[in-house]
């Protein structure tokens, strides 16, 4: 016999053809104790009647199921996802607002070409927020002015910022990046509103923060929690050594537990310390820099908030390593190029930006984007290149310090190290895309 309802496999919803069966069976019945038959047939109005209570009765089901399942995170969606959040303290995020600026060149020199790259921070002095480009911005005396994609550097209305609000560069990041300018300069204006602040994360978002949620205080997830809630941050890796049990030691197991650590052991005295990696987008400043916090002291804050006393975290920022691609593409004839040199770029870029901390370069996931792009025929003598890390790099292990960029072999994988993030930026130097018709 079909069970309805909650069941032990979850709810199964009632049918429009069970709930009619079974109401046509006790109409039966209930003619039947009265001595007469019960006129049935698909025309009659009895059936009619039942169809529709029917039809009545199978939404009802329907919401009792939705009903059923808004009580746990995995099926919930909506106002019910939210309520779910709220009873753990993780209310649904806010997005960043986005639009486009106008970048415009004055006392540029003829021949020479202005290039304002990706992640400038631009301000809006009345408004105090502050917002990033999201593209790279090539500028001359010929062409002075270009429309650039913006985001703003805080969720919510506040970045929402009306037109004509966003006025100025940072003078940090002018004077960083633009101090080659000599005499020319780039003025700033937003023509149009900025939009998107006031819409929210969707569901499949906010669940998967939802289900990763660390239900207790001190732990390495409650950690890893707070920090990959910080803006900016991509991806954390908490390396406590004296937290937990290493049975990797060849002592283990061989000693009185009342007598030594099981890993590495402290001096009296010295603080109790662990070590945060944090991988962050290059949009946000490691270290506060013009108007914008850095990310190193954003996340020291948070921690505060989940570290006993007497323990303290050590944030170190990740290696950052670009990866490039060398490669011979075969195209369609009367392609154009140019375009399809930013499209090959474009996709790597989001392609590869799904990448975390110890993520591998795989040289076949590099093959099919490439070979996706409308109007790629081929791809040919592939070799995946990486940049070496900065000088001083943090390591959980030995690493060989580079200083030359490397070409892997062709088919070839590039294997990061655990604290290790690849970062493809389209506009990089590192790629070297020949394309050629067959």
């Amino acid at each position: 016999m079909t069970e309805y309802g909650v069941t032990r496999d979850g709810f199964v919803v009632k049918g429009i053809d069970a709930i009619m069966d079974d109401t046509r069976e006790r109409a039966r019945q209930m003619w039947a104790t009265l001595g007469l038959t019960a006129d049935l047939s698909a025309t009659s109005p009895l059936t009619k009647l039942i169809e529709a209570a029917a039809m009545e009765d199978a939404e009802l089901w329907k919401r009792l199921q939705d009903y059923y399942y808004s009580g746990y995170v995995s099926t919930a969606t909506g106002d019910s996802l939210d309520l779910l959040g709220k009873d753990v303290g993780l209310p649904r995020r806010d997005l960043f607002a986005t639009g486009k600026v106008t970048l415009s060149l004055t006392g540029g020199l003829p021949g020479r070409t202005y290039v304002v790259p990706e992640g400038i921070v631009l301000v809006a002095p009345s408004l105090g927020q502050s917002f990033a480009t999201t593209a790279t911005a090539e500028l001359t005396a010929a062409a002075p002015a270009r429309d650039v994609p913006v985001q703003a550097l805080a969720r919510g209305t506040d970045g929402n910022a009306k037109k004509d609000k966003i006025t100025a560069i940072d003078p940090a990041y002018r004077a960083a990046y633009l101090a080659d300018f000599g005499p020319a300069d780039v003025t700033v204006h937003n023509a149009a509103d900025l939009t998107g602040g006031e819409r929210h994360e969707d569901d499949d978002t906010y669940r998967g923060r939802q289900l990763g949620i660390a239900r207790t205080v001190w732990t390495s997830e409650a950690v890893q929690q707070a920090v990959l809630d910080v803006d900016g941050v991509v991806d954390v890796l908490v390396s406590d050594p004296f937290g937990g049990v290493d049975v990797s030691q060849s002592v283990f197991d061989e000693f009185s537990f009342a007598e030594r650590l099981f890993s590495a052991e402290r001096r009296i005295g010295e603080p109790y310390t662990f070590d945060v990696v944090v991988a962050h987008d290059y949009r946000w400043p490691w270290r506060t820099t013009g108007a914008v916090p850095g990310l190193f002291e954003r996340v020291r804050k948070v921690l505060e908030e989940v570290r006993p006393p007497g323990v303290h975290p050590n944030v170190l920022e990740a290696d950052h390593i670009d990866v490039g691609v060398r490669a011979l593409v075969v195209v369609e004839r009367g392609s154009d190029e140019a375009a399809l040199d930013r499209a090959i770029r474009s996709r790597l870029a989001g392609a590869l930006g799904t990448l975390r901390l110890g993520g591998d370069v795989l040289y076949s996931q590099v093959v099919r984007t490439v070979v996706e792009v409308e109007g790629v025929l081929d791809v040919q003598r592939l070799h995946l290149r990486r940049h070496p890390a900065a000088f001083g790099r943090i390591t959980f292990g030995e690493v060989v310090f580079q200083t030359t960029s490397v070409d892997a072999a062709v088919g070839q994988n590039l294997v990061m190290g655990p604290t290790e993030l690849p970062v493809f930026r389209p506009d990089a130097a590192l790629h070297d895309l020949e394309l050629v018709t067959p």
